[in-house]
């Protein structure tokens, strides 16, 4: 740790990135010139373009994995590799804001602090409706979350190096493909004794283009069946992010709401009940709305707040199916994602 505290290590792993990286590793490349971190490295998760030859032009320190096995490896083998105190990881579709060494920084001034994590910003790079949805609901949860949290994101966030090391970094046998692997860290670097906090102010413009079909997919397969099964099978289900208490509440509601839609061509009299049952979500979801409304008008918070109802049920179904699968057919140790 050097005398202007702890040193950083910029950690990217990428995989088919040639076009994102003249972006990404700009602001990154200014902070080292600037002094703020020590090391910007690039790891090449063996990608069919370029991606290699841009980060090392651009002045990055790049290494290779010896096959290409995710996210999760790439940022195993920088940990070992990285000279700075402090592992910050940046994913190769965000472009970190000009302060976020400092707010990296800041953080790790209390000594207690293990890890911190940061948000998306609020004009990410996709404009289609549904993909201005998905990055902007990621940034409300962030920015809305209790300020002590029980899990990591990877995304735009840092850790200590000698915990990283310690707890034996992320798991790369369980989650081989980019999933919950920096979820489930978190909940090891609380069990280690480490304290993970939110700055919302450590921000990150997502590149990312969502579609209704790839979101759908990542949500269920890579997100709410793995987490869940990690939950039921080791964690538990804590009171923090898409998983508190008034999220649980929200989506019973939605699934109500939904049954009743469906239920309206057979049962028209019912329609006050589901009008009830929309005004009841939009009451429930009132600062989601107002959130969206900021960022899109009436239009786009009304759409949003209409697929996010789907979203509910969907996660919470699959949340279910996790608890029978568990409980019900035995299946205790279902936790690889392949």
């Amino acid at each position: 740790m050097t005398a202007g505290g702890p040193t950083i290590s910029v950690v990217m792993p990428a995989f088919g990135a040639e076009r994102l990286m003249p972006r990404v590793l700009a602001p990154l490349m200014a902070m080292q010139a600037r002094g703020e971190v020590t090391e910007v490295i690039v790891v090449d998760d063996r990608s069919p373009d370029r991606t290699a030859e841009v980060a090392r032009g651009m002045g990055a320190r790049v290494l290779t994995t010896p096959q290409n096995g995710g996210p999760g490896l790439a940022r195993n083998m920088a940990a070992q590799e990285a000279v700075g105190d402090i592992l910050w990881f940046v994913d190769s579709d965000v472009i970190a804001h000009d302060d976020g060494a400092g707010k990296v920084r800041a953080a790790f001034a209390d000594p207690e602090v293990a890890a911190v994590f940061g948000s998306y910003d609020s004009a990410p790079d996709g404009q289609h409706w549904f993909s201005r949805y998905k990055n902007l609901m990621h940034r409300f949860y962030h920015q809305t979350a209790q300020r002590d949290a029980h899990t990591f994101w990877a995304g735009c966030g840092a850790v200590r190096k000698d915990m990283f090391l310690k707890i034996g970094g992320f798991d790369v046998e369980t989650y081989r493909v980019p999933s919950i692997e920096d979820i489930e860290l978190g909940y090891r670097i609380r069990r280690a004794g480490g304290r993970i906090t939110v700055d919302p102010t450590l921000l990150g413009k997502h590149l990312k283009v969502w579609t209704p079909k790839g979101a759908f997919h990542t949500d269920i397969f890579r997100r709410a069946l793995p987490w869940s099964r990690l939950m039921i099978a080791r964690e538990g289900v804590h009171n923090d992010l898409n998983t508190s208490h008034g999220e649980k509440a929200k989506a019973v509601l939605a699934g109500l709401l939904i049954l009743s839609i469906l239920a309206l061509p057979f049962a028209p009299g019912i329609w006050p009940l589901t009008l009830a049952l929309i005004l009841l979500a939009i009451l429930a979801n009132g600062r989601f709305v107002r959130f969206m409304y900021a960022h899109g008008g009436a239009g786009f918070a009304a759409a949003t707040l209409a697929w996010h109802q789907f979203y509910y049920v969907y996660s919470a179904t699959a949340f279910a199916w996790c608890l029978f699968e568990y409980h019900v057919l035995g299946v205790k140790n279902r936790l690889h994602v392949p």
